[in-house]
């Protein structure tokens, strides 16, 4: 697998994301780069320039940082450090594309709680603006070993079945369980027939792909916490969510999705949608 980037602001949840991420490297035998942004402007500052004292102090804590988690790596992967300037979620992605960086991963610090730092606020602009998948992790969660369970929420927009190859993908690598549910805010038959669709067109490429799976539905006006409710029900590892779709039936795009990533215990992987897709 190609590079893990994950973004970095030295606070609790951002470390965390660090342990997090070591885990799905040492699966993925994937290399990670640890990216650190200093976003102050001096021209925009009314106090003296402190960015090169920042990067300093950045770098003595990457030093410690190293190694502290290194030794955490598997054999023959490496753990680096870059230190990027500008507008964070702009550089997160700019790093992402140069070393073709297949995932990002970022603290998320949820509705319970808020760290003054940019991760906790900047996590939605990171997952809005990465041209990768990211997963955003709260700073309590557990980092294990294995991710058991992945739940693939299905609506009715045809851009949510463009989620299946990267679950696919970490499904075989983690030989995780994949709970496929159609989610319906229409009790309209006519309507949830269309989402029922995409949730066998996502069995058939799982059963193609020989990976255990569960099918289920969920109907419901306010389907974030609904989909939250089941994924705890079931005790799920990870969510995986679309970013945006741009028809009338989306559910989880936009404020939607902010709101699994703000609300969410678990794990949430983030999927920009793609022109031209097929499976």
């Amino acid at each position: 697998m190609n590079p893990i980037i994950v973004a970095v602001d030295f606070s609790n949840t951002s470390v965390h994301a660090i342990e997090y991420a070591i885990s799905l490297a040492n699966k993925f035998k994937a290399d990670i780069q640890l990216v650190w942004v200093d976003k102050i402007s001096p021209q925009e500052s009314l106090y003296p320039d402190t960015s090169t004292q920042n990067r300093n102090e950045a770098k003595k804590r990457f030093e410690e940082m190293l190694k502290l988690f290194s030794k955490k790596m598997a054999r023959g992967l490496t753990l680096e450090y870059k230190l990027k300037k500008g507008k964070i979620y702009h550089e997160i992605d700019n790093q992402a594309r140069l070393i073709q960086a297949e995932l990002v991963v970022t603290g998320a610090h949820g509705i319970s709680g808020f760290e003054e730092f940019w991760i906790g606020s900047n996590a939605f602009k990171i997952v809005t603006y990465a041209t990768c998948p990211v997963i955003t992790v709260r700073h309590d969660w557990p980092v294990k070993k294995n991710l058991d369970k992945i739940l693939l929420p299905i609506d009715g927009s045809a851009e949510t079945i463009q989620k299946l190859p990267f679950v696919v993908k970490i499904a075989k690598t983690f030989k995780s369980e994949v709970h496929v549910v159609t989610t319906h805010s229409s009790h309209l038959k006519s309507i949830q027939r269309i989402a029922e669709k995409y949730a066998q067109t996502a069995v058939s490429y799982l059963q193609q792909h020989e990976l255990k799976f569960v099918i289920d539905s969920i109907v419901a006006h306010d389907l974030t916490k609904a989909v939250l409710s089941y994924a705890g029900n079931v005790q799920a590892d990870l969510i995986a969510i679309m970013t945006e779709q741009e028809t009338p039936l989306n559910i989880l795009l936009g404020a939607q999705a902010q709101q699994m990533i703000n609300q969410s215990m678990i794990p949430v992987l983030s999927i920009h949608p793609r022109e031209n897709f097929g499976l």
